[in-house]
């Protein structure tokens, strides 16, 4: 075996190209005795506590949203002036409005309706020729 000043190396390190690592023993500095008395009650003084499970809440399920459909029509210039006019009317209450919401609002009074007068309501509306309008 071979000695060094520090550590012991055996014989089979010292053969390895490597030289060998000499550690040196680190011996802690010295302790006044109240500071480790203060280590101590620090140390005991926080209470072992086992963490809380905490109990498992579901993930609220997501609500899909209705696909949209995008569809054109025709319609009369002066229906399509009081879509304007309407939207107007809205925003003076103080509540925006565009034209799709004011056309789904419309469908929804109209399926809110008795049967009377959802039939009066359609009988009030001409029907118009399908399709794009001829360039005037």
């Amino acid at each position: 075996m071979v000695t060094t000043d520090k550590k012991i190396v055996s014989a089979k390190s010292a053969k390895t190209a490597a030289p060998a690592v000499v550690r040196a023993k680190v011996t802690p500095a010295p302790v006044a005795p109240a500071t480790m008395a203060k280590v101590a009650l620090k140390r005991s003084a926080k209470p072992i506590a086992k963490p809380i499970a905490m109990p498992k809440t579901e993930k609220p399920s997501k609500v899909k949203k209705p696909k949209l459909v995008r569809d054109s029509f025709t319609i009369p210039k002066a229906e399509y002036t009081v879509l304007d006019d309407l939207k107007q009317r809205a925003g003076k209450l103080a509540h925006a409005v565009k034209k799709s919401e004011l056309l789904r609002a419309g469908i929804k009074a109209l399926a809110a309706m008795p049967d009377g007068a959802f039939l009066a309501a359609l009988k009030a509306v001409p029907a118009i020729k399908t399709g794009r309008p001829n360039k005037d």
